[in-house]
């Protein structure tokens, strides 16, 4: 039997995609064949571990509020844990290994570091828990049941599509542009998919001279910026600028892969006496809908905390009710096709930030005109 799990904006993301054929490397004790489990032979009650990696976004902390509150409403008994941000992976990894002694059932992890987790999964395979990657998918293992996270390939599109709408935009007259680029943290295994995503939008138009990456650090390794921390972003644009811009020639924008680099970015331009550059975001953060709403941030990424924190319970309650979750598809991470459930993120400008947030909260205030 299948249960349906997501509301229409899930659907919309997974509809026609199976389940069958996407192996977890687990032992099939269903008997369906499928190479997974089903889900049977945990509790109603069971104890659900949720490893997270810090506290230095906003949506981490949301998420671990909405877990203790979700899991606590659907039975189930919550251990939310923050990796500390001074020694995040052997914290991460001593947490996930108290959650295998203490009795979890199943955990759910947002990586630290997507490639430092091997042996915890294989003691939690070894346990018969069942390990679901959350928001960034764990390398280097077949150890794993499930991926659910925004697709973060179309994330990196829709970036590189806001940067080049927001320049034409922005800066009407000019034939090229003149940019810089941005990636994440080389230790989570999502930086690479967004940078990628957005080179396929705006590598085409590097190669016809559209674009003119001015510092020419436009590979990953040179873009990186470890930690995703603000204060490594701005050190990065002082040096960018101090290095290619102080001649007077302009900069255009800057692909920014979250709100935190964003916001860093535009302290680096803003200090330095620049006009404003059109620069990309994620995470909807609340100190960058306020800037994209006064006109300096572009644009963010909605990708919200609240529909996957729910999706993610309802994949436990469906796996805990030995039934088998529909619109999975296999993702490589390195050993196994892991089954995979990819939601639609939403790019965010000025223009449709009062629509995409009405529901909001937190945010919807921010948009009201």
């Amino acid at each position: 039997m299948k249960k349906k799990l997501f509301g229409a904006m899930a659907l919309a993301t997974v509809a026609g995609l199976v389940l069958a054929g996407c192996g977890t490397g687990r032992e099939d004790t269903s008997g369906d064949g499928d190479g997974t489990d089903g889900g049977a032979g945990f509790d109603a009650d069971a104890r659900i571990g949720v490893a997270l990696p810090d506290k230095t976004s906003e949506n981490w902390v949301l998420a671990g509020d909405l877990f203790v509150n979700g899991l606590e409403e659907a039975g189930f008994t919550p251990d939310v844990q923050y990796a500390g941000s001074a020694n995040a992976v052997q914290d991460q990894q001593s947490q996930i290994e108290a959650m295998i002694q203490n009795g979890a059932q199943v955990i759910v992890i947002g990586a630290a570091d997507t490639g430092q987790l091997a042996t915890q999964l294989q003691a939690a395979k070894d346990a018969g828990i069942l390990v679901i990657s959350y928001d960034r998918l764990i390398q280097g293992t077949e150890n794993l049941d499930y991926y659910i996270a925004f697709d973060n390939y179309r994330v990196g599109e829709l970036q590189g599509q806001a940067l080049l709408d927001g320049m034409a935009d922005r800066f009407p007259d000019a034939d090229t542009y003149n940019i810089e680029l941005f990636s994440g943290s080389p230790d989570d295994s999502n930086a690479p998919v967004f940078f990628e995503g957005a080179m396929s939008v705006l590598q085409p138009k590097i190669d016809d001279g559209t674009l003119n990456v001015v510092s020419g650090q436009s590979e990953l390794a040179a873009t990186a910026t470890q930690g995703w921390l603000a204060e490594n972003a701005q050190e990065r644009m002082d040096n960018l600028i101090t290095a290619n811009y102080r001649g007077g020639t302009e900069l255009h924008g800057v692909l920014s892969p979250n709100d935190t680099l964003a916001r860093a970015i535009l302290a680096s331009t803003s200090d330095a006496g620049l006009d404003t550059p059109v620069v990309t975001g994620q995470d909807s953060e609340v100190e960058s809908v306020k800037s994209i709403m006064e006109g300096v941030q572009y644009s963010t990424i909605s990708k919200d905390t609240r529909i996957l924190v729910a999706d993610t319970i309802d994949l436990i309650s469906t796996l805990q009710a030995g039934e088998t979750p529909e619109g999975a598809e296999g993702m490589d991470n390195g050993s196994a096709d892991i089954p995979s459930i990819l939601l639609d993120p939403v790019i965010v400008t000025q223009e449709n930030a009062a629509e995409v947030y009405a529901d909001d909260p937190k945010l919807g205030p921010l948009t009201e005109q």
